[in-house]
């Protein structure tokens, strides 16, 4: 939807739902809310909140709709609500958009928004050189929107959905049920590998906890309402991942890869693990932090794994 100016007095509803998303996406601008669940921007903001209220498709006819007082009520409760409480959007809408499919969202697990996405639909080229992957692993799966969407864009995989959280796996069982994979797609709960032991994958997806206290103490309000475990990760944001490298490779395919979201915690892994050839990926659509590592690496640098005291103590 293209933004359309609106020239209704700002005491009467829109005429259209052009209208109803300028007017709140000026409202979200000027009340300061902070994004990054899904949008960044107000203009995006607005459009997925009227489409999401509505129950309603983007597309070229949609901007002109004509908009019931009605709907503009309902529209205006849920933006009161994302101004006055500082809540995600998605967690307001119970559903979340995330590489092209729409999953329930709650506070049971952190909203949908890793550019793992990009990996998905793209077939994880050029990263991945095994044959077609028959097993996959999406690791601290939360709400599972990565194994599911890797079920749904490969019809022939099979996929173990694992976390440590018991609700955040009810939520992921919710949404299997929902895109009809539960043939294909099992939960497990598991505390990073611990659970899974003897099972090996072609492709590990993994996006665990790694926001480091410094940045988890000056999040804005809206991360707030997500669960602290599934975000905080200690003083360097590694206090999970530490645990899980040196293990990987034993649950991984000769061929196998394992894609990890670190985001901003990317300098300290490096700084941790600085014998270690880490490959940053360049993704296309935003988003930064994700190394592709292959199992051949995991193997043949298991040392550098085990060794970072260099890092720790400031030791060559």
């Amino acid at each position: 939807m293209r933004p359309m100016n609106d020239h209704a007095p700002w005491q009467l509803p829109p005429d259209t739902l052009a209208g109803a998303v300028a007017r709140c996406a000026t409202r979200l601008d000027e009340a300061g809310v902070a994004f990054g669940h899904g949008t960044d921007n107000p203009w995006d903001e607005a459009v997925q909140l009227v489409l999401g209220v509505l129950g309603l498709e983007d597309g070229p006819d949609v901007a002109g709709r004509p908009l019931a007082a009605a709907d503009w009520d309902a529209i205006a409760a849920v933006l009161d609500r994302r101004i006055g409480e500082r809540c995600p959007l998605p967690y307001l809408l119970g559903e979340a958009h995330f590489a092209g499919l729409r999953f329930r969202c709650d506070p049971r697990a952190l909203v949908p928004r890793s550019p793992l996405a990009e990996l998905i639909e793209g077939g994880y080229r050029p990263w991945y050189a095994g044959p077609p992957p028959r097993r996959l692993l999406d690791l601290c799966c939360g709400g599972g929107c990565l194994g599911i969407a890797a079920a749904v864009h490969a019809p022939g995989l099979t996929v173990v959905l694992a976390d440590l959280d018991s609700d955040a796996l009810a939520l992921a069982a919710e949404n299997v049920a929902r895109h009809g994979v539960a043939r294909r797609v099992s939960l497990r709960r598991s505390d990073g590998f611990d659970g899974l032991a003897g099972e090996r994958f072609d492709i590990i997806l993994c996006n665990p906890p790694y926001v480091d206290s410094e940045d988890l103490a000056g999040m804005p309000a809206e991360f707030r309402h997500e669960p602290a475990a599934g975000l905080g990760a200690g003083d360097d944001g590694l206090d999970l991942v530490q645990r899980l490298l040196p293990t990987a490779a034993q649950h991984l395919e000769d061929h196998g890869l394992l894609l990890l979201e670190v985001g901003n915690s990317w300098p300290a892994l490096e700084a941790r693990y600085p014998r270690f050839p880490f490959t940053w990926v360049e993704l296309e659509r935003g988003g930064h932090g994700v190394a592709a590592i292959t199992a051949r690496e995991l193997r043949d640098h298991a040392g550098a794994l085990a060794y970072n005291a260099g890092a720790v103590t400031g030791q060559d």
